[in-house]
């Protein structure tokens, strides 16, 4: 091989290691102006579909340099990446739980509380509860889950005895009174009692003048973080629209006090065509097994379902 053909294709490969990086170190990228920072970390898996262009253009350089370089984003992303695609497990003695946006645009929220009890779940947590829709919930799911609690849009239904049941304030500054998208409850189970979160954080936009729109998430999140920190009993759950993943920093005041399940893509939004899980489930004191997603509802989300071992 002559010293040309070594130079060839440098560019491809410089492209190769910067892709490599940007999937390890996505930190780098600063969050202002724009939060461009949090745009590549919610999409950040999808950044391995760079590999395959970059190994065709290698092929079609015949760069030898640019092939091996290619490699280096494939083992970064399986590194990060691939123990979510290994075969999760169920673990025994645990609970079941279950986390759904059901939009307040659902035009079928009995259909959509059907199909959740369906799941046998041993929670159920829901957000954009809308006053109209929530009679519907209520009489579906009474049956199986005599517990429940709502407190503004979100809400929870329980196999087990509720209790200390509480209003989270994670209302960001300047959003208008009456916004109530936090609530905390114990719940009796036979392992002991556990504190349920359920949180819908506020949505994110995008906009060509602002970027990625998320300050108000940000400020939510910051603020649940808080009450989770604060919170008295050792196991914990949460289940919540968060409206990012978990590699997005802006959820770092809360990501780094939980933990997240330990394999499942289970892309949620939106429910047509899924990019991204932007619904969680996460624990404290606990072990989340394989998140998946449940059939389609009238909604834009996707259900999510975990088993948990506490």
């Amino acid at each position: 091989m002559t010293s040309i053909e070594w130079r060839r294709g440098r560019v491809i490969a410089s492209l190769a290691v910067l892709v490599a990086l940007l999937l390890v170190f996505p930190a780098v990228v600063p969050n202002t102006p724009g939060r461009l920072g949090s745009l590549l970390e919610t999409f950040l898996p999808w950044l391995g579909l760079t590999v395959p262009v970059l190994l065709v253009l290698a092929a079609l350089r015949r760069s030898y340099v640019a092939l091996v370089a290619s490699l280096v984003p494939v083992a970064a992303w399986i590194a990060l990446f691939g123990g979510l695609l290994l075969p999760g497990h169920e673990p025994a003695g645990g609970i079941t739980a279950v986390q759904h946006n059901v939009s307040d645009e659902n035009p079928d929220p009995a259909g959509t509380a059907r199909s959740l009890a369906g799941s046998r779940a041993d929670l159920i947590a829901l957000e954009e509860l809308t006053p109209s829709a929530l009679p519907a919930f209520v009489a579906v799911l009474a049956p199986d889950y005599p517990h429940h609690a709502v407190r503004g849009t979100v809400g929870l239904w329980s196999k087990y005895p509720l209790s200390d049941v509480r209003l989270v304030d994670i209302k960001p500054e300047g959003i208008e009174e009456g916004w109530n998208r936090g609530l905390r409850a114990t719940a009796r189970t036979a392992r002991g009692e556990v504190a349920v979160y359920v949180a819908h954080l506020p949505s994110v936009r995008m906009s060509p003048t602002k970027g990625f729109g998320s300050p108000a998430r940000d400020e939510s999140a910051v603020l649940l973080g808080a009450a989770i920190a604060a919170e008295r009993l050792d196991r914990v759950i949460l289940l919540g629209d968060l409206n990012s993943t978990v590699d997005d920093r802006g959820l770092a005041p809360v990501t780094s006090r939980m933990r997240e399940p330990e394999s499942g893509f289970a892309f949620s939004w939106p429910a047509g065509l899924p990019i991204a899980r932007i619904d969680q489930i996460m624990t404290r004191a606990a072990t989340v097994g394989d998140v998946r997603t449940l059939p389609a509802t009238g909604s834009d989300h996707l259900p999510i379902a975990a088993r948990i071992r506490l």
